[in-house]
Parts: C-alpha cells; structure tokens; sequence
C-alpha cells in the first residue's frame, strides 16, 4: 500500500491516542482509591509507585479469570505512564524494562 497513492512507501506512524482512563482498582467505601497520580504515577492512598501492592490486589480479585484483559488494561497504562513521566523529565525517565516490570510482568500466571 502507497502513502497518497506516489507509489512511495512511508515510514510515518501517527501517535496512538491517550489511553484508558485509570478508575481502577474501585474504591470501597470512603477510603481514597488507589489509582494513580498523574502524570507523577505514584499512588494517590499510599504514595507508592503505582500499581501500588494494595492495587495489585485489588485489581487481581477485580480482572479475577481475566488475566489477558488485565494485562491489555496496564499496558494502556503503561505507554501513558511512559508519555508523562518522559514529559516531566525527559533525562530521568524510567528504562522501558523498569516500566514493563512495574505495569505488567507481575500480571503473568505464576507456576504451581
């Protein structure tokens, strides 16, 4: 397929949009939610970088059977986390390993 039917190929990429909003885990109660802070990514309860311990709990019982889905929601996250922290400041950004280990990895099935 051409760009603009010239016969050329083209290497352009349009910037993906911004993606899910991160509502969850839901709150219970009164207590404040453990979502994020944007665009610092730190837990809005506790303080911690986000997915916080108790978020990774919740969002385990909330995406409970779903692992697939869990981990397509925190990639989503992830490439916003990686937009914002690079936009505050660009010469301490997390590596994308750091991030992947953060947002996703702890998502996978562990063996029995």
């Amino acid at each position: 397929m051409t760009a603009g039917g010239s016969g050329a190929i083209t290497t352009r990429l349009f910037a993906p949009e911004r993606g899910p909003r991160p509502q969850r885990p839901y709150a219970s109660g009164g207590e404040v939610p453990h979502t994020p802070l944007r665009p610092m990514w730190c837990c809005r309860a506790d303080g911690q970088p986000w997915p916080c311990g108790q978020a990774r709990l919740l969002l385990r019982v909330e995406y409970d059977g779903n692992l697939p889905g869990l981990s397509i929601y925190l990639a989503g996250l992830m490439y916003d986390a990686m937009r914002d922290l690079y936009h505050l400041n660009p010469h301490d950004t997390p590596e994308p390993t750091t991030l992947f280990t953060r947002f996703i990895a702890w998502t996978r099935r562990q063996p029995a």
